[in-house]
């Protein structure tokens, strides 16, 4: 089975304290099974501007970079995406556009999005997500 990995799971190998969970679900699952939307690369590199510290980013660079398959947002993502936003915003649950864009990917490439914030992507309708906290 192919999962995509949301920011929440992607950020992981760089906590302080990462959630051991989601570790042990990703390398059980194995890295050529795991894909990452360009989303959650550009969310994890945000946060290493954010914190503008070299050694963070040889890190990422060492664990994370090139680790695993990155999902383009291609046109038809976009057009999934607008898709399940006008949806959600019909049922009255909104999510952010970021998380509607890794979810567009998923269901599109029909893959099964990982997270650690089943909140969120609980309400989103018609993907599939297992929630690699426990």
């Amino acid at each position: 089975m192919a999962y995509l990995l949301d920011t929440s799971v992607y950020s992981q190998p760089l906590r302080r304290k990462p959630i051991e969970p989601s570790l042990v679900r990703w390398r059980d699952a194995g890295d050529r099974e795991c894909r990452v939307s360009v989303v959650s690369v550009a969310e994890v590199e945000w946060g290493l501007h954010l914190e503008n510290r070299e050694s963070r980013w040889q890190r990422y660079s060492r664990i994370l970079e090139s680790r695993i398959q990155v999902i383009e947002p291609e046109h038809e993502v976009w057009h999934q995406f607008v898709r399940m936003k006008a949806r959600q915003q019909q049922l009255g649950q909104i999510v952010s556009d970021l998380d509607l864009l890794i979810s567009a990917a998923a269901k599109l490439h029909h893959i099964v999005v990982a997270t650690l914030n089943a909140g969120d992507f609980s309400r989103i309708e018609g993907i599939a997500w297992e929630d690699w906290s426990r």
